[in-house]
């Protein structure tokens, strides 16, 4: 399976509209896989910060859920 990537935009009419370039490689009634990615809008930084402190939260937590007695071991010099 080949793969093409390409900027597009969805027409007034809800089609993608896909640019010439590619279309040429394309054959007529050729089965095809899409898979279509989408930017999410923020509502602002303040829900940028909010989400990257949610996953250095998890992180940690995940970092930390393994540690027990036995690893202190290395804590001491």
């Amino acid at each position: 399976m080949k793969a093409y990537e390409f900027p597009a935009k969805v027409t007034s009419e809800g089609k993608i509209d896909f640019p010439d370039e590619l279309l040429k490689y394309l054959a007529v009634n050729q089965e095809v896989r899409v898979i279509v990615l989408v930017k999410e809008p923020t509502n602002s930084e303040a829900d940028e910060v909010e989400e990257k402190t949610d996953w250095q939260r998890l992180a940690a937590e995940q970092f930390f859920a393994d540690y027990s007695e036995a690893d202190a071991i290395y804590d001491e010099e």
